[in-house]
């Protein structure tokens, strides 16, 4: 049995106050509200229950039943962290979790400014910044489970799925890196933040399954440094370098001979026993083209994975004007955590989101020449079963 409404006392904008009963009633409002507003303005959606869904995912890029999982998530910590601050609209009405999610939600799909949001939801500026934080910092701290390496009967699955993209066997993930351009103001606009295209940039390195879900995710390094650098300062790396990770059952091949587990990455890349990368070079032999086409359509989910987390996830599209450096890593991790949650919660991608390989215009090949002795035997032997 719900406990009997308390009028207790919240101060409001105007002086006056809001009574628990009038927080309790906005919870189901703030949607019908914003609705009405985008019926009049925005995209024209069809009248029934099926339009009316497909004008809340084009606003907030999830489902309303994913929406409503993330409140469950997050609903707790953002209920404590508002308890003291008692966050009010614009008509004095307390913010409600669902509308707090909502808010922020919103400023991460659109990117749009946190006066624009703001004007959406009839709240301040400093609100959606405020409303904005506490979802990441919730999110950081509840929705984690969502984004990790996978114990071993998941891998198996993974691996079943990677074969069946092209042949490969036992491949266990494709890696690839993303620049999230910056506009920075002069006395941040270090050397550091440049990078090979004249651009102020953060990567974001990502390990992705075959259904384009974050396996692993490092971010936060500037763009000065190469994709090969990036990998190298990464806990994934450590833990392939002493046997921790990538540690699975081999599997034999038609000549006899054994693959480990290993992801594929592009020419950027090292060539090491557990990241098989393309042959290089011209002139190659029909089993060493072969295996490259193999390899390439393989590592494309990785390319469609980044670029549908940036089509869908805004925030970080495009170039962002002056973000806080220490907070933009943050913001990333739960744009990942959120792309990853629309996966595993079953919601399609949105019509307006391109399926698209290029997550990174603009930006041309890197190249590394390292290749493990041990690793090129791995690669001859794979190539060679597989032709």
């Amino acid at each position: 049995m719900a406990p009997p409404r308390k009028f207790s006392k919240k101060r409001r904008r105007d002086g006056g106050f809001a009574t628990e009963a009038s927080m309790n009633n906005t919870e189901s409002d703030w949607w019908e509200e914003l609705s009405h507003k985008l019926s009049t303005t925005g995209q024209a959606f069809a009248d029934n229950e099926e339009g009316e869904e497909e004008k809340f995912k084009s606003f907030f890029r999830v489902s309303r039943k994913t929406f409503d999982y993330i409140c469950t998530l997050v609903g707790s910590d953002l209920a404590a962290r508002s308890s003291s601050s008692g966050i009010i609209d614009a008509e004095g009405r307390v913010v409600t979790i669902g509308k707090q999610v909502a808010i922020a939600l919103r400023r991460l799909a659109s990117g749009e400014s946190q006066l624009s949001v703001g004007e959406s939801f009839d709240v301040g500026q400093s609100t959606v910044s405020q409303v904005s934080w506490k979802f990441v910092e919730a999110m950081e701290d509840r929705g984690m489970h969502h984004l990790k390496w996978t114990h071993e009967t998941q891998m198996e699955e993974i691996k079943v799925k990677f074969e069946k993209i092209q042949g490969l066997p036992n491949c266990c993930g494709a890696i690839d890196t993303t620049h999230i351009v910056m506009s920075l103001p002069s006395g941040e606009a270090s050397n550091i933040w440049h990078d090979s295209e004249a651009n102020y940039s953060m990567i974001m390195q990502a390990i992705v399954d075959p259904e384009l879900r974050f396996l692993d995710i490092l971010t936060g390094w500037p763009g000065s440094m190469n994709d090969y650098g990036i990998l190298k300062t990464s806990g994934f790396f450590k833990l392939c370098k002493n046997g921790q990770r990538l540690n699975g059952p081999v599997k034999d091949l038609q000549d006899g001979s054994q693959i480990r587990e290993y992801i594929v990455g592009d020419e950027a890349y090292p060539l090491l026993p557990w990241l098989l990368t393309p042959y290089q070079g011209k002139n190659l032999s029909p089993m060493k083209k072969k295996f490259n086409v193999m390899h390439k359509n393989t590592k494309l989910v990785a390319e469609r994975a980044l670029a549908r987390f940036k089509g869908t996830w805004k925030i970080i599209d495009g170039v962002m004007w002056r973000p806080d450096k220490h907070k933009l890593p943050r913001i990333i991790l739960v744009c990942c955590i959120l792309h990853n949650i629309i996966i595993d919660q079953g919601d399609e991608l949105h019509t307006d989101v391109p399926l698209s390989h290029h997550h990174d215009e603009g930006y041309n090949q890197q190249f590394c020449q390292f290749a493990d002795r041990n690793a090129q035997m791995l690669r001859d032997h794979l190539s060679k079963s597989l032709s």
